[in-house]
């Protein structure tokens, strides 16, 4: 049982709020077979354009310019991607790029996003107290937008009142959770941040915020001696 008096909430999800088999096992396969096809019929698509030329930058290039033609651009576009998935690798440029493949799949109806049946009370119960809850994932801020969009529970959007990614910086870095903070309006020690990963806790906690380790069925083993308190469910989370 965690008991937290502050103001805030941030949550991260994969592992989370929704299953790691659902973003492994269904979303970067997803991503992954429309790729060429999404690359295809929008390349000339400003969004599409944007995270692809962050992509190239992303990978040392000066952007797409530096291809001879859209095709050669293409090609590379699709093997980089295939690569930085094959490392998991957490590159803003892939994961605009995925984001904006997912949100044709929400909105075609293709997709539905996984959530713990815990998570929307929660969400519910924690909102009509006032806190105001954030979302911090390395996933795109639209991708996590259609993702609450689109759950199996309905559409938990209208609870989240902030969404962070990779642009305000590295899951692992204590000042990304000092901009968090000032981006929620609430100093960092009225902020509990939960997470399935010791390492973004501990950034966190650096930043001066409160934390939670959420273990979950299917999640990566911790370290033994994180010092976080432990939770199995959002129910445990104790509004002081």
């Amino acid at each position: 049982m965690i008991t937290f008096p502050g103001r805030g909430i941030l949550l991260d999800i994969e592992g989370t709020t929704a299953s790691l088999s659902f973003v492994y096992e269904v979303l970067f396969p997803f991503a992954r077979q429309e790729l060429e096809d999404v690359l295809r019929r929008r390349w000339r698509d400003p969004a599409v354009v944007a995270a692809c030329e962050r992509l190239a930058r992303d990978g040392g290039a000066n952007g797409l310019k530096d291809w001879e033609s859209q095709d050669e651009a293409r090609r590379w576009v699709v093997a980089e991607v295939q690569r930085l998935m094959d490392g998991d690798v957490k590159a803003t440029g892939l994961k605009e790029l995925q984001g904006l493949i997912w949100e044709e799949g929400y909105h075609n109806g293709r997709l539905h996003s996984h959530v713990y049946p815990d998570v929307p009370p929660a969400l519910r119960a924690w909102s009509e107290r006032g806190l105001r809850l954030h979302i911090f994932s390395s996933g795109s801020v639209a991708a996590q937008k259609v993702f609450f969009a689109h759950t199996d529970a309905g559409n938990l959007l209208p609870f989240l009142q902030g969404h962070h990614d990779t642009h305000t910086g590295p899951k692992r870095e204590a000042e990304s959770y000092r901009a968090v903070a000032a981006a929620m309006g609430l100093p960092a020690g009225e902020v509990l941040y939960l997470s399935d990963v010791a390492e973004e806790l501990d950034a966190a906690r650096q930043a001066g915020m409160g934390t939670g380790l959420v273990v979950r069925p299917g999640n990566k083993p911790v370290r033994e001696g994180h010092g976080h308190p432990v939770i199995t469910d959002f129910s445990q989370v104790s509004l002081g």
